[in-house]
């Protein structure tokens, strides 16, 4: 498990990167608001973020005091050094089939197949609740099953099988072919955790 130094370190490269790109370039490819020079709106989960230019500083909208989660700045960080040229081509697929995803294949079930199944098998109306809240659009694959942005390029499409006495609940995470060359296994991973998560203190 990544440590907090880890996070700050991986924002420093990113930051070292991006300032060295155009803000323009940065707007248009990453499909966020520009609501005054330099300045970025990023909606995230069921929070809006505003990130400046070129320092890449982090405030919460919704609450100015609150300080914005280090590991969300570097996902958010590194989905704006994503490939540019990358659009979703709703070809939709598992985990590990993104390159490079089979190392990270233990933590993604870890982290986001396993709580999906196991919090929400018996509260689906708790997983509805908190996917209407985050502004998923229901899929009609499953139990339930719904499709999230939690980028305007990176959707990801979560799908929970309820079990009976003879086979148990499963679930999945699926996500558009393009996604792997946008975020890295890792950041994708996270990512999935992240709106699970989400989803689970919603739910509460």
């Amino acid at each position: 498990m990544a440590r907090v130094d880890d996070y700050f370190n991986a924002k420093k490269i990113a930051v070292e990167t991006l300032c060295n790109e155009s803000f323009k370039d940065l707007a248009a490819s990453s499909g966020f608001q520009s609501p005054s020079e330099n300045v970025l709106t990023v909606p995230f989960l069921n929070r809006t973020y505003q990130v400046t230019y070129p320092q890449f500083d982090f405030t919460d909208l919704d609450d100015a005091e609150k300080e914005v989660p280090i590991q969300e700045q570097v996902l958010i960080l590194h989905y704006l050094m994503g490939d540019k040229t990358a659009t979703p081509s709703d070809d939709w697929v598992a985990y590990r089939e993104i390159p490079g995803a089979a190392f990270y294949f233990s933590a993604f079930v870890k982290r986001a197949i396993d709580p999906l199944k196991s919090v929400f098998e018996h509260n689906l109306e708790g997983l509805d609740n908190g996917a209407e809240i985050l502004d998923a659009t229901e899929v009609e694959f499953g139990d339930a099953g719904y499709e999230f942005k939690p980028f305007p390029r990176v959707p990801v499409r979560m799908i929970l099988y309820v079990g009976d006495d003879e086979f148990p609940s499963e679930a999945n995470i699926l996500f558009d072919s393009s996604a792997g060359d946008i975020l890295s296994p890792e950041d994708l991973a996270w990512l999935a955790g992240m709106i699970v998560y989400r989803l689970m203190a919603l739910a509460r």
